[in-house]
């Protein structure tokens, strides 16, 4: 048998840069599009010299912090319909519990990211080390058992030669379409620089091919003529539809048996926004015909999603329907007692089109879907074009349609180029209802974990992935704050990014919620949160922008960004563009019932009024 003798750390980066893909159409790609790290004791030595060695095979990104470098690796992963993914390397303790949340917005989204943290020493003969988390009961724990729960596959490298398995297996993992997820390779920084002779038929690797299960005869049976009994049937898509590569499929059922379409927040752009069906964003953020056709809908198809609650508000949306779902990960398939399909969703739309025949929507049904649909583009059109009265703050929606508007003037095509990058704070919900994607994975939004800070660091991922389309992140100034430093990536990486903030000047989603749960304004908006001795705030996001190597401008109103939107489209490098924006108001059309837990006993009245109109609305969840 042939060997190559290597460190383990040498060893894990040969194997990721031989790795390759075939893509939907064909081509064969690179499965790790490279390796985002920032250097430390614990992966400088050993992961960074095999890192530089392959250079000219894999890429190594530098980034400015931890957790935004694993948001960029997953942005690009879900950008490439998780038929790509990165690795990020880190050194340990906060190197490595900074990637935490990263891994958790990857395991709750299903997205594939390799996170290789540094671990402590497996002869533990240093032992405690630099920035050592020590168990008084459990001598093998250290921080990187974070990831344990946040994880789909974890392993600790003891030994170099454990590589064999756990690599092999993490990669199965991470391209299984049902288990696909983040996975976590703890690597002692001992065991990085310790060598093994490796077979050389561990580096030669057949090219990765995606499985497509298709649906079991039994359930597919099942699912049809519980179809067959609708007369006012929806679909509910779902990213799983986008990571199928299943829209086309989507589509051609939609129209051929009548059915219309609504999305959840990872569904959003599985069809064109002016599909004759498409009726646009579903649930607690929702459009106004989604989600007051989804109150009559007798069958609720779901494709490919989770059915997390505000998709469902909260299952209380479409709680009188019959439940049917669609779904390659059987634990979503099975939620709500509904009936289950497991089966890829692309290979499962196939089979459920031969096995139904002739059915077809009740046509009274389709005509008033499309009718409704029509109307609500309208509305649309009517709430993005509206223009502030002067001395009038504008609101997301009014920002975002001379952001969308702005590609017409500058002499491209609306909706087909832009992506739209988001994930948290008021502007999920706007976005969800208003946003008009064109093509597949326009919509950008990490909402499976709303994980503040997302944004600009999951964009450069996005652009990373897309670089010949202009990527726009939407932000609001409190999400701004959690996270910008790999605004400075974007621009040391020549990635360019548009990124608008939209400052209310606090958290003003929250503070709606508050307010509308019974409690006072409190901590949430700036002005309000000054204690004696303070200073109220005076943040200059443009300077801001400025100083991270970014052109950045702040725009006194509406017609100013969109012509600033026009430059920016124009320009090369990373542009910032900042507009002050009110909380107050909000898109009041569509949404529904979102549960909050509201305090039984308070001495609000209001809290008291609240809580009953809680306990009235609870009685219409699906149980």
């Amino acid at each position: 048998m042939t060997t190559i003798r290597l460190t383990m750390a040498q060893a894990l980066v040969k194997y990721l840069s031989a790795l390759r893909v075939e893509m939907e159409g064909g081509s064969i790609e690179p499965y790790c599009g490279g390796v985002f790290t920032i250097f430390g004791h614990g992966n400088v030595a050993g992961m960074g010299e095999a890192l530089w060695a392959e250079r000219a095979c894999l890429q190594t990104f530098r980034a400015h912090n931890e957790q935004g470098m694993a948001h960029a690796a997953i942005g690009f992963a879900k950008a490439h319909m998780r038929q790509r993914m990165m690795a990020v390397s880190s050194s340990i303790g906060p190197g490595a519990t900074n990637m935490v949340t990263a891994a958790a917005v990857a395991h709750v989204n299903r997205i594939p990211v390799l996170l290789l943290p540094g671990d402590t020493f497996a002869t533990r003969a240093p032992d405690p080390v630099l920035q050592q988390v020590e168990s008084f009961q459990q001598g093998d724990v250290s921080a990187n058992d974070c990831f344990r729960p946040v994880t789909r596959y974890f392993d600790r490298i003891s030994r170099p030669e454990q590589l064999l398995t756990a690599l092999p297996r993490a990669i199965q993992v991470m391209t299984d379409p049902a288990d696909c997820g983040p996975v976590c390779l703890a690597l002692p920084q001992d065991v990085q620089a310790h060598a093994f002779d490796y077979p050389a038929s561990f580096f030669e690797l057949e090219i990765i091919r995606f499985r497509r299960p298709p649906a079991d005869a039994f359930e597919l049976g099942r699912a049809a003529n519980l179809l067959k009994t609708a007369k006012r049937p929806m679909i509910v898509a779902g990213g799983g539809v986008l990571y199928s590569l299943a829209c086309d499929g989507l589509r051609a059922f939609a129209d051929r048996f009548g059915i219309p379409v609504v999305e959840s927040h990872g569904g959003k752009s599985a069809l064109p926004w002016d599909h004759s069906l498409n009726l646009g964003g579903i649930g607690v953020d929702g459009g106004l015909a989604a989600n007051a056709l989804a109150r009559e809908a007798d069958v609720v198809f779901a494709v490919g999603t989770r059915l997390q609650d505000f998709t469902t508000g909260s299952h209380a949306l479409f709680s009188k329907a019959k439940l049917l779902s669609l779904n390659v990960q059987h634990f979503d398939a099975g939620k709500w007692s509904g009936t289950a399909l497991v089966a890829d969703a692309k290979v499962g739309l196939e089979q459920l089109t031969a096995a139904l025949g002739a059915w077809s929507a009740d046509s009274a049904w389709t005509t008033r879907c499309k009718v409704e649909a029509a109307g609500w583009v309208n509305k649309v059109t009517e709430l993005t074009t509206n223009i502030p009265a002067a001395g009038t703050l504008p609101y997301d929606a009014e920002v975002m349609g001379a952001v969308r508007d702005s590609l017409n003037d500058a002499g491209g095509d609306s909706g087909k180029h832009d992506v739209v990058v988001c994930a948290a704070g008021t502007l999920p919900a706007e976005l969800h209802k208003l946003w008009r994607p064109s093509l597949p994975g326009n919509y950008h939004m990490e909402y499976g974990y709303s994980c503040m800070g997302y944004e600009i660091a999951g964009a450069l991922g996005v652009k990373m992935a897309r670089p010949q389309q202009e990527v726009i992140v939407m932000v609001g100034d409190g999400s701004y704050m959690m996270m910008n430093s790999e605004l400075a990536t974007s621009v040391l990486l020549g990635q360019k990014l548009i990124i608008v903030v939209l400052d209310n000047r606090g958290y003003g989603c929250i503070e709606r919620l508050q307010l509308n749960t019974g409690s006072p304004s409190f901590n949430n908006m700036l002005d309000d949160c000054i204690p004696e001795g303070g200073e109220a705030s005076r943040i200059d996001f443009a300077k801001h922008g400025a100083a991270m190597g970014a052109d950045a401008v702040h725009v006194k109103n509406v017609a100013e960004l969109k012509n600033a939107m026009v430059k920016a489209r124009a320009a090369q490098r990373t542009q910032v563009l900042v507009i002050d924006t009110t909380h107050s108001r909000i898109t009041r059309e569509g949404g529904c019932w979102w549960e909050v837990g509201i305090p039984e006993v308070s001495q609000r009245p209001e809290v008291g009024e609240a809580y009953a109109v809680y306990l009235v609305a609870k009685q219409d969840q699906r149980v």
